[in-house]
């Protein structure tokens, strides 16, 4: 590996950025993908690879190809700590996300109520400007407090999150979308949010509401039409 791939995929970690490093098997000529200068079936391949989030070998024409996918890790962050977020918390961590709990109520926001979970007790823009939201990173708030859920929306929504879900019925949701406007933000940056959050599932309890939201999440982040946003 030359010294200036090596530089190029430090940087793509530093920034959250999905790269893919290609080896062609026969003599070992590395170049990272996606490349506007590699063939078309080449970039898909890697496209394809970090899709799946799975390193391979791929035949181009005649030749192979070895993909080392450097994917971003999956993270959820979840905005309020509170008994939906305790119940999200175990259905993240078992589909593979990395969770952070954002809340600066330190008697919410504590080690009891989430054990082994990363918990930020700073206010969500701090929080937020620190984990710096990237194309593999989803974003849930649930408090219910335009204090605490607005400024983490608008800095999701300033990011290339794959995914972003508030909690709120669709007059509280109306409502958050007319402050989210006096920041500056149009409709179709605030089309990404969805909300009321989660899949219709007719939740009811904490535990089904986190279901309808791991699996929406889930659901955008394997480009399943159910992980797109329905037409208002």
């Amino acid at each position: 590996m030359t010294p200036e791939i090596l530089a190029a995929l430090d940087d793509a970690r530093r920034a959250g950025r999905p790269i893919v490093l290609g080896t062609r098997l026969p003599d070992g000529a590395q170049r990272l993908l996606p490349d506007p200068g590699a063939p078309t079936e080449l970039n898909e391949a890697a496209a394809a690879a970090l899709a799946d989030d799975e390193t391979r070998t791929v035949k181009i024409g005649d030749t192979d190809w070895f993909l080392h996918v450097y994917n971003p890790p999956l993270r959820l962050i979840v905005v309020g700590a509170v008994h939906i977020a305790q119940a999200l918390v175990p259905f993240a961590a078992a589909t593979g996300f990395a969770v952070i709990v954002v809340d600066p109520r330190r008697a919410f926001a504590s080690d009891e109520r989430f054990p082994n979970v990363t918990v930020s007790t700073e206010w969500p823009d701090e929080a937020m400007e620190k984990l710096r939201p990237d194309v593999r990173t989803a974003v849930v708030t649930l408090t219910h407090d335009p204090k605490l859920d607005d400024p983490a929306l608008d800095h999701a929504l300033k990011s290339p999150a794959f995914y972003i879900g508030a909690l709120g019925s669709r007059k509280t949701h109306a409502a958050r979308l007319k402050r989210l406007r006096e920041l500056g933000h149009n409709d179709l940056e605030m089309a990404r949010i969805r909300g009321p959050v989660g899949l219709n599932i007719e939740a009811v309890t904490a535990p089904e509401i986190a279901l309808s939201i791991i699996a929406e999440v889930v659901a955008a982040h394997r480009g399943s039409p159910l992980g797109q946003k329905a037409a208002a």
